[in-house]
């Protein structure tokens, strides 16, 4: 069965940093994933994806300060956060796509895991 189970949100002051772990099984490791986030009122966007090949793709309001990764033992899905703005804060979404390709489309993503509050607050 598939399984993702994000962690790692907190609080955290403006400029700050923290890193969001996703634990993944049950999908092929070709699969493209994914970080999306959505804040109170607004819909889920993109953020950050990974690819196997290790090539990754960022929305342009992170570039430069979030970086997205992988490990596969254990089989994890992660995306470091630095110099954090109020403007991050959103329950941060891991997902699996069920191909290798990439997209920054929330409908092309199959699975999903249950999200993590992050808030940037002084």
């Amino acid at each position: 069965q598939v399984q993702l189970v994000e962690s790692g949100g907190d609080l955290v002051q403006p400029g700050g940093s923290l890193r969001l772990s996703c634990a993944v099984s049950g999908v092929s490791s070709r699969y493209a994933m994914a970080w999306f986030r959505q804040a109170p009122g607004k819909e889920r966007e993109f953020v950050a994806s990974f690819r196997w090949g290790y090539s990754t793709r960022y929305t342009d309001s992170v570039k430069g300060r979030f970086t997205i990764s992988r490990e596969y033992s254990p089989n994890t899905l992660y995306l470091r956060m630095d110099n954090v703005t109020p403007e991050d804060t959103a329950v941060y979404y891991c997902a699996s796509r069920t191909s290798p390709t990439f997209s920054m489309q929330e409908r092309d993503y199959s699975y999903w895991g249950q999200g993590t509050q992050v808030t940037v607050s002084s």
